[in-house]
């Protein structure tokens, strides 16, 4: 596994005179469409949902009438809800596609299906890359979040120029689906943070102690993470405005032991985190932050 990190040294061959497509303006596709636009390339977007189009038309994209409209980009970038919705935008992309392009699918989904995909896309001349993204939306619109991408060496090497437009940070993990096999360990480890956090502020809470010192004890001592600089504040103060849904990591973590059964690893924790996770969205919490895991507590 190799990492390259983007430090103001961009491929040349990447021009700004170059539009990038993009299918899906939800919260990461709509702050990977600010990112790209606020660095002045022109970006032709297309989403089912008229608010989604019309929030990227405000922020300076251009909305495509249709997905095949999408594949006379050279460089289309997807980021769907699940891997089965990606698969059939691809289907319908597919007979339009020109050779020489790339799909650059930040979709988090299952890893068979992104192997799947990059496979069907050879006969055509395809090149497909399974660019998985960890970080909230907010983070991927500063460059901040990371890009774990499964591809080819040559696939790589032709859209390296454009991920690191992307992120800061760009790790070539393998070949077409380990991308998604590191974001699933990078969601088990994060998302597990995010519930040991959430289970602490409750036992300082029901202690009798001040969650504003308890939390920053905390980011001080031996037990600090990330996460408590990006999700603390928001527990405690109960703000849930989506970054990033927790219905979505819901999902994620039901990938997660789909994958650990097929490899016949045990995952007692995340199995437990998935039971917290259904009992929110049963209480109609899903479309919350993720950092609403605090209520299961």
């Amino acid at each position: 596994m190799s990492a390259d990190e983007a430090t103001g040294s961009v491929d040349a061959t990447v021009s700004t005179q170059q539009t990038i497509g993009l299918i899906g303006l939800g919260l990461l596709g709509s702050a990977l469409s600010s990112r790209l636009i606020d660095q002045q390339f022109k970006v032709l977007g297309f989403d089912i949902d008229s608010d989604a189009r019309q929030h990227f038309s405000t922020g300076g994209g251009t909305v495509a009438e249709s997905i095949p409209q999408i594949a006379t980009c050279s460089r289309i970038v997807l980021s769907l809800p699940t891997s089965s919705i990606a698969a059939r935008v691809i289907d319908e992309l597919r007979p339009h596609l020109q050779p020489n392009t790339a799909l650059i699918d930040t979709t988090t989904g299952a890893p068979d299906d992104a192997a799947a995909a990059a496979a069907s896309l050879l006969d055509v001349g395809v090149d497909y890359l399974d660019a998985t993204v960890g970080g909230s939306s907010n983070q991927a619109r500063r460059g901040e979040a990371i890009i774990m991408c499964g591809a080819t060496d040559s696939s790589f090497e032709n859209c390296r120029a454009i991920l690191s437009r992307l992120s800061r940070q760009v790790f070539h993990t393998g070949p077409p689906g380990s991308g998604s096999r590191m974001k699933l360990v990078t969601n088990l480890v994060l998302g597990l943070n995010r519930a040991v956090l959430a289970e602490g502020l409750a036992f300082a809470e029901a202690l009798g102690l001040d969650a504003d010192s308890a939390l920053a004890i905390l980011q001080a001592g031996p037990a600090a993470s990330h996460v408590m600089n990006t999700k603390g504040r928001r527990m405690i103060e109960r703000d849930f405005a989506p970054e990033a849904r927790l219905r979505q990591h819901a999902k994620d973590v039901g990938l997660i032991l789909d994958s650990a059964r097929t490899a016949r690893q045990s995952l007692p924790l995340s199995e437990l985190h998935a039971e917290l996770l259904e009992r929110l969205i049963t209480r109609g919490l899903g479309d919350l932050d993720n950092s609403a895991i605090r209520e299961a507590f």
